[in-house]
């Protein structure tokens, strides 16, 4: 779908690279920009024998290996950053004029590029300029933090990449938006997101609680979790199962159907939503030890009969072998015969009329120098000479 598009990939780590990611999975020409020795993300793995990281994030994209600390690796940015169609990048304000990569910069160069910007904090006040991962803008400054915890529980560190994830789908969002209102108008624009902004929308729900004078964060420090009907209970296999009963009136009785426990209608504390409510601890107590009786293949066989939404909380080893992720395309295969990378996670966004392509592993440092440049029809005679003068660096270079 987006095979004319051509993206300057020039952020780092995973957010904004994430975003292009996408782009790149519905056909975008991505080049994605390393500095000499490579992007951070290929060495945050540590002394692990597979760059995983690298591999999610980079894939289907071409490594083009540009020095821009030297004026002559500036001026090729901005002779490429012309022939574009979208940048992305999360510079700071400072690297951006180090780099002369800001926006009326580039606008001037080309006024038809999305240029699209991912920040930690937002773009204005005093934390604009604030060094920012997804574990302080996105879960630490939202408030999630604060909320995912039990009662006097320090609080808990975030999955790897969770926020960055979510915020790259923010920015392709953006990205696209941009690239619907240059066919309107035939003008780029500054297209933005941040960590912050994300981490909050995503907390929104109870942030509007607060809004509106209920703050559950404060309500589950004091009493625990406030809705035992969405919690998370032990089976006798050990298993976890959640629930998600939502609409209490109708399922609560539904729910102690399926676990053969009616009696608790008769009891005065259970007797209603309203009375569980006010015996919170009480009636969680009687719930984990109804679930610790049965194995997790019999609960889900009684609720489902029952009608109860639910599901098993699923260890991250057996998400790769579940049948209705791999039906859906959402872990997918790679028919790749490297090492680390015979499956992969899929970008969430899906065309029915437009597939994405099939993923491929993610380029070796500067392996596609060469020919990016060829490709946007620099002469080879300046090619060569920005090898010389090491503006740019190749893999063949160095073979």
């Amino acid at each position: 779908m987006l095979e004319d598009i051509i993206v300057i990939d020039a952020a780092t780590f995973l957010a904004g690279p994430g975003a292009s990611t996408i782009l790149a999975d519905f056909g975008a020409n991505v080049i994605k920009i390393e500095p000499p020795g490579g992007d951070g993300l290929r060495h945050l793995v540590g002394t692990y024998p597979v760059p995983y990281h690298w591999l999610l994030t980079s894939r289907n994209k071409r490594s083009l290996v540009l020095d821009l600390s030297k004026d002559a690796g500036q001026h090729l940015m901005h002779e490429m950053i012309a022939k574009a169609d979208v940048l992305t990048t999360n510079f700071l304000q400072a690297q951006l004029q180090k780099y002369q990569l800001e926006y009326d910069t580039v606008k001037a160069i080309n006024p038809r590029l999305v240029y699209a910007h991912i920040s930690g904090y937002g773009l204005q006040g005093p934390d604009a300029q604030r060094r920012a991962f997804d574990v302080t803008g996105w879960w630490a400054r939202s408030g999630l933090m604060e909320f995912v915890r039990e009662p006097g529980q320090t609080p808990l560190p975030m999955a790897p990449g969770m926020g960055d994830h979510c915020t790259a789908t923010a920015l392709y969002a953006a990205i696209m938006t941009g690239l619907y209102r240059r066919e309107k108008t035939g003008q780029g624009s500054f297209v933005s997101t941040s960590l912050a902004a994300n981490g909050v929308w995503a907390n929104g729900m109870a942030l509007q609680g607060v809004i509106a004078g209920t703050n559950i964060g404060t309500y589950r420090q004091k009493k625990g979790w406030p809705n035992p009907f969405t919690d998370a209970y032990q089976c006798s296999s050990g298993d976890y199962i959640v629930l998600a009963v939502i609409n209490t009136e109708r399922e609560y009785p539904q729910l102690a159907g399926a676990l053969d426990c009616q009696a608790w209608l008769d009891d005065e504390r259970f007797s209603s939503v309203a009375q569980v409510l006010q015996h919170r601890p009480e009636f969680r107590l009687a719930m984990q030890a109804a679930f610790a009786e049965l194995s997790f293949d019999e609960v889900s066989k009684l609720l489902d009969a029952a009608g109860v939404t639910y599901s098993r909380v699923q260890p991250m080893a057996e998400v790769l072998n579940d049948e209705q992720l791999r039906a859906n395309n959402i872990v997918v295969e790679t028919d790749d015969d490297g090492e680390g990378y015979e499956l992969t996670v899929a970008s969430p966004i899906n065309v029915l009329e437009a597939p994405k392509r099939k993923p491929t592993r993610a380029p070796d440092i500067g392996a596609d120098t060469l020919q990016v440049l060829r490709d946007l029809d620099f002469e080879e005679q300046y090619i060569q000479s920005l090898l010389s003068a090491e503006v740019v660096m190749s893999v063949e270079q160095n073979e």
